[in-house]
């Protein structure tokens, strides 16, 4: 099978690479751009994750394929910190425990992102229905919870 050229931007940085045709966003993000930040869960978008934002949509990238994201803005959990340090919302979910075994953090930050971009005051209702996608096995949801209301109350400023 012939290879598919690929030019996107991941973390806005533009990025070329060739992949099959049947390839999805996650495998290329971790095999072939070693980009493994981006987890694997389950493979079938049951799990958020490899949830990653494509042109500011969230989106299981196991259930995107790679080839079609030619001229696509990808934001993956390495896009999230800055050279000063980590996002707010990183730093919060480490202030509130709310990470064990890291399978799912990743998935749980950029869905936070993608919230808060769109909900920067979301109540708690808000909060787990938009996170109800990321599946989380070790942790529980309360500590996230916490971490997302004490980071938004934190990008808001004072009222």
């Amino acid at each position: 099978m012939n290879k598919i050229q690929v030019i996107t931007s991941i973390n806005h940085e533009e990025v070329e690479f060739l992949c099959e045709p049947q390839e999805t966003l996650l495998d290329v993000l971790r095999d072939t751009l070693g980009r493994t930040g981006t987890k694997e869960g389950c493979a079938t978008g049951d799990c958020g994750a490899c949830s990653v934002l494509v042109d500011d949509r969230l989106v299981c990238s196991c259930l995107v394929l790679a080839a079609e994201t030619g001229g696509r803005e990808i934001t993956t959990i390495e896009g999230i910190a800055t050279e000063e340090g980590l996002h707010p919302i990183q730093q919060k979910f480490l202030d509130h425990a709310a990470l064990q075994c890291g399978v799912c953090t990743p998935g749980l930050i950029i869905a936070t992102k993608s919230l808060l971009d769109r909900h920067p005051d979301p109540d708690e209702t808000t909060i787990r229905y938009w996170l109800a996608g990321n599946l989380c096995r070790c942790t529980g949801y309360d500590k996230i919870v916490r971490a997302v209301q004490d980071v938004a109350r934190d990008l808001a400023g004072p009222a």
